[in-house]
């Protein structure tokens, strides 16, 4: 094969390459639905826990509203730290808001604290119990306490934070993704 005709094939091979590359990019960031993940930008994965009282809730009764996704133990200072300002939160923006709050039940080393610390807190927002694990350590990778995330109204993770959180950020959170 001469060189002339072989240059020719690789730029053709180059320009197949390049074309192919493209088209997965547009699909990717256009046309494919967004991943399910734990980072922000990531479709939040679905789940149904029961509350305290047994009744059950799913992440997508809320669908179209945002939600504001905690993960706490009775045992964790941060945790009990940041609860009066997620109950101000969910007092003050309620309507706006869906508080969601996962209490990591398979990690309480005594399960009758739950419904003490709900109470010395006066919480009123749902409390979700993850007795298995599964929602916090497998779905959403939570390897702190207390872990947060601000989900907008079509599913898609805004915010995300380990560690505690102030009202101020909450608010901070919740304007971005009205």
């Amino acid at each position: 094969m001469k060189k002339k005709d072989r240059m020719k094939m690789i730029k053709k091979f180059v320009l197949i390459v390049l074309a192919v590359a493209l088209g997965w990019g547009i699909y990717n960031t256009v046309i494919a639905d967004r991943s399910v993940g734990t980072e922000v930008g990531d479709k939040a994965a679905g789940f149904s826990l029961e509350t305290m009282d047994g009744k059950e809730v799913s992440l997508s009764d809320y669908e179209g509203k945002p939600v504001f996704l905690n993960f706490w133990a009775t045992w964790c200072p941060p945790c009990e730290e940041e609860m009066p300002d997620i109950q101000k939160f969910s007092d003050v923006h309620g309507e706006e808001v869906t508080v969601l709050s996962v209490n990591f039940t398979k990690f309480e080393p005594n399960k009758d604290k739950i419904p003490e610390f709900v109470e010395s807190h006066k919480l009123t927002f749902p409390i979700l119990m993850d007795r298995e694990g599964k929602v916090g350590e497998n779905l959403y990778q939570v390897i702190s306490m207390p872990t947060s995330y601000m989900i907008d109204g079509e599913g898609v993770i805004r915010e995300k934070r380990v560690g505690p959180l102030t009202l101020k950020d909450m608010e901070g959170w919740l304007d971005k993704v009205k």
